[in-house]
């Protein structure tokens, strides 16, 4: 094995996640909920409109709109992600956001710290990486079970990296 094979085998991950929040309705759901609630709105700004309380009609087609640009923004933030690897080198954190900017941690494992703020009631409410005088969240958009499985086996690979030295 030649020294820059090792090297190739060194920088293989122990754990590698991506991280993706969670969004319940589907494009197919998305497009039922605008359907169904354009319909309603639409029958109900027509009779009161034609009834001649013409400013409800207002408000309704204004409601809807309010709902298709909040759905929209939902959907939006959903294209967020973070990948995670934790290697012998290094841990490494990548925060992509809706936009597609993404933005870069390192981490030394060996002198980096992983914090978890849990709550008796909810469980994990926030998890960092800290390290070298420098920190980041991790997956603050995850739901609390997400959360609970994320940091069990972030905190095995760090504790295997650990123990490898």
């Amino acid at each position: 094995m030649t020294e820059s094979n090792a090297h190739i085998v060194e920088e293989r991950p122990v754990f590698a996640a991506e991280l993706t929040p969670y969004r319940s309705l589907g494009r197919t759901g998305f497009k039922l909920v605008l359907a169904l609630s354009g319909a309603v709105c639409a029958f109900y700004g027509i009779f009161f409109t034609v009834t001649g309380a013409w400013p409800i009609g207002l408000f309704l087609g204004a409601d809807f709109l309010l709902l298709y640009f909040a759905l929209k923004m939902s959907y939006r933030s959903g294209r967020q992600r973070e990948e995670v690897s934790v290697s012998q080198t290094h841990i490494l954190i990548r925060k992509f956001s809706p936009t597609g900017r993404m933005i870069e941690h390192r981490f030394n494992p060996f002198w980096a710290r992983f914090r978890i703020n849990r709550h008796e009631e909810f469980g994990i409410t926030s998890m960092f990486v800290s390290g070298e005088g420098r920190a980041t969240d991790v997956g603050s958009f995850l739901n609390p079970d997400d959360r609970e499985s994320f940091a069990n086996a972030f905190r095995n690979a760090l504790a295997t990296v650990t123990r490898r030295l």
